[in-house]
This record gives structure tokens, sequence and C-alpha cells, in this order.
């Protein structure tokens, strides 16, 4: 058994396992030359590491975190999805540290400062890249409102997909609330996609509050507050575990 605890694994999971971010950020950790392994700058993710390597990351040793936190936050609107924000604007992270001084959380995916609303915060690396990668199609749903009727058949170009600035945009379903207010589903979440939507149809985002991701809703949850996922819930999430890499 300590055999098999002790077999190396890629310097990223290894990373993502100690609390540093998703694999896929700890890979831009790498190559940007902020880890080192045994006094040494790695530059190339995919490098094994053992248990007794001793790994640093900004000059911090880091290992494996024992105890796996799961938390989901209702972040209010004026607040950063970030660990650090040189305007010093408030972050979001700063809501968890009173109960969470001396653990390492990050967020998965993000919220921007403007947009609030439901936002998962871990230790656990393999969660975040089950959770935020596109091939898991978790549901995102967020609620818009716009200062002006929105116009049922653009949303529903939408549907079948839209180029913008040589990417494809889609969104998986919607529901008017009332003309200027609407729900809408995403699988995929790219950065700032439903702002993009709406600014190429001409309307302005007066609200973005995203209310659900998968079977995870805020319910109970005032803004500002969180809660731990259950186990249930990080079951039913990991469910969408990714098989090819």
């Amino acid at each position: 058994m300590g055999e098999k605890q002790n077999k190396p694994i890629r310097l990223q999971v290894f990373m993502a396992r100690s609390g540093i971010a998703s694999r896929r950020k700890c890979e831009e950790f790498i190559k940007d030359g902020r880890v080192r392994v045994n006094g040494r700058t790695v530059c190339k993710p995919g490098t094994k590491v053992r248990s007794e390597d001793n790994v640093t990351f900004n000059g911090k040793k880091i290992a494996p975190v024992k105890e796996k936190i799961y938390i989901v936050l209702n972040k209010p609107t004026g607040y950063l999805c970030s660990n650090y924000d040189p305007e010093g604007r408030p972050l979001a992270l700063d809501l968890l540290r009173g109960r969470f001084p001396y653990q390492r959380l990050f967020h998965v995916g993000r919220l921007d400062f403007f947009s609030s609303g439901l936002i998962f915060y871990t230790n656990d690396g393999e969660f975040a890249r089950v959770v935020s990668h596109p091939s898991s199609e978790i549901e995102k749903e967020y609620l818009v409102v716009t200062d002006r009727e929105i116009e049922e058949r653009g949303l529903k170009a939408f549907l079948s997909g839209v180029v913008i600035e040589g990417e494809l945009y889609c969104i998986k379903r919607f529901s008017f609330k009332n003309p200027n207010s609407v729900l809408i589903v995403l699988h995929e979440g790219k950065h700032r996609e439903i702002r993009k939507i709406f600014d190429y149809m001409a309307l302005r985002i007066k609200k973005l509050h995203r209310i659900r991701i998968d079977g995870v809703t805020l319910k109970g949850l005032s803004s500002g507050s969180f809660r731990t996922l259950t186990s249930e819930e990080i079951g039913k999430l990991l469910e969408n575990r990714i098989k090819k890499r």
C-alpha cells in the first residue's frame, strides 16, 4: 500500500492536490517558472514527482491536502474572483476567510466583478477540473436582466450557435420571466460568454446572476453567505468525470 501511495504523479496533479488551483491553471504556473522541485525550477508540465520530493510554489513548500473542502458561495456584486488584486478591490475569498483562515482555497470558474450568484470554492484540483471542463457539459443557469426588451429571435440564433470574433457561442436553452428578463442555461461557460452574447444583440445587462450549477442552487443562501456542499452534491458533480484527458 505504501508503495502505491508513493507512485510518481505529474507535477500539475501534485499541485492541484495541494490546493493551488485546477490542473489547467497549475500547468500555467509551471510554464511561468513559479514551481521548483528539489531546488530546481521546473517549467515542463507532466514532470513526475513523488511524495518525498521538495516542491515549492512561489517559494513556499506545498504538499497534498488531507482535508478536502467544497464551498458554494452566493457572491455579491462588487467582489472579485481572485486570490489577490493590486487595486485593492474586495475579494470573494475574503467572505470565507473567517471560517477557513488557514486553508488555501480557490474558485472554480469565475464570476466577473459586476456579476453575482453561485460559485464554488475548493482545495480539490480534481473536483475543479471536472466541474469546469467543457467536456463535462455541466449546466450553469443565469438570470439576465437587460435595459430593454429582449428579442426572442436573437436568443434563438444562439441555440444553434453564433460566431463572435471568430469564436462560436451557444446557449442550451432559455425561458423568459418578462420582456427584459430571461433565464439562460449554458453547458460550457466561456470567458464573459453571456456578456458577449448580449453585447452582440446590442443589449446592456443590468443584472447577471448565476442561480444554479448542475443540481446545486442558491436556496437558503443570502447574498454573501455560503455553505459546504453535501456529499450527495459532490458525488453528483463528479459523475461528470472526464474519461479522456
